[in-house]
């Protein structure tokens, strides 16, 4: 099969489909038979679970393999499963597993991706990439290059989310701005995105997947259990089938074409912004040309770059304007950073030149 081909061309969302972990032939052969009968396009299932400490289900390993390929034969839906390594690619393809698919935790290694393209090389496997667990856009466009390298071109992204240390809402970070620039830098590729694993939390799902459709990613890969509550692995991020069918009833699909009439409406709105974005970078450089000022005060003055008291007042001072400019405090304190940034970097370029060379 060719699933880049397949994904394009589908109708979205592109449904990937299964349990977390698989765990009997029985298990498997019961959630494989529910979905077949809802518009699922290929079977989800962990073998090999890498997980975080010793002491959690680690997966059946190969006894769990011909349940898969078995049961999704039976349905005739296509199978894909995670690989680590060599060996896991080799039993995988030797059992029939239609589609491998990388994890986060392997993508963060440059080592074993190479492994894994090495002993793919010279196949057609359909191969799928989630992001690493921390948020590096360049190691997760590596792992494709390896891949590429190596003859594979069948690829798909999965967009999963980032690690993040005790975050108030979600398992891993959606971290939204990096799917998006992984499609600006590789256009062609499509994006599957895994609100399972973003979550943790299966009344979660249906807010992920609506923002996953209206960024205009390609499907979906949601974790699905005949009974989820007694699942050996992610309990309470899986749905049954019927949940799967009930949260994809509720998606709204917007269109991806814009015709002519829309288009030209369109380009009128964005003519005014970017007749604003103009000004913006306007008062930018002359907002830094004034720190350049105030750099060079400070330099005569011999008194360091960073005043902690007033970074500290101006940051509070924004935060209070954010609910009557109607702007996030999230994104003021990241504008508010940048602009910072930027600032300390024209004044540090002051405090260090050196006038003789100027």
């Amino acid at each position: 099969m060719n699933l880049k081909n397949q994904i394009v061309a589908s109708e979205r969302p592109y449904i990937i489909a299964g349990p977390c972990s698989a765990e009997t032939p029985e298990q498997l052969s019961s959630i494989i038979a529910d979905l077949s009968k809802l518009n699922v396009n290929l079977i989800r299932a962990g073998i090999w679970k890498p997980r975080t400490r010793p002491g959690s289900f680690e997966g059946l390993g190969e006894i769990a393999l011909p349940w898969l390929v078995e049961a999704s034969k039976l349905h005739q839906l296509p199978c894909s499963v995670e690989v680590a390594n060599k060996d896991h690619v080799e039993k995988a393809l030797k059992a029939g597993v239609d589609v491998l698919w990388i994890g986060a935790r392997t993508t963060v290694n440059p080592f074993a991706v190479q492994e894994i393209a090495d002993v793919l090389r010279g196949t057609k496997t359909p191969v799928m990439i989630k992001n690493p667990v921390n948020p590096d856009l360049n190691l997760w466009i590596g792992a494709f290059e390896r891949l590429k390298a190596a003859g594979i071109d069948d690829l798909t992204a999965i967009h999963r989310g980032f690690s993040f240390y005790d975050h108030p809402k979600y398992r891993n970070a959606p971290n939204w701005e990096i799917p998006i620039a992984l499609k600006e830098r590789l256009p062609e590729l499509p994006i599957i995105c895994d609100p399972s694993h973003i979550t943790g939390k299966r009344n979660l799902l249906l807010e992920i997947s609506q923002k996953a459709m209206d960024l205009n990613m390609d499907g979906l890969m949601i974790e699905t259990h005949p009974d989820p509550d007694q699942a050996w692995s992610d309990a309470e991020q899986q749905v049954t089938a019927e949940g799967l069918q009930v949260l994809l009833s509720k998606l709204v699909l917007r269109s991806r074409d814009i015709g002519a009439e829309i288009a030209d409406q369109m380009q009128v709105m964005r003519e005014k912004i970017g007749i604003l974005d103009d000004r913006l970078f306007d008062i930018l450089s002359a907002r830094m040309h004034l720190s350049e000022e105030v750099g060079l005060f400070k330099k005569e003055n011999n008194i360091t770059i960073l005043q902690p008291e007033h970074w500290a007042k101006s940051i509070q001072q924004r935060m209070h304007t954010s609910s009557d400019l109607k702007l996030s405090e999230g994104f003021i304190r990241q504008v508010m950073d940048a602009i910072h940034q930027e600032s300390i970097r024209h004044q540090t370029n002051i405090m260090n030149r050196n006038e003789e060379n100027d």
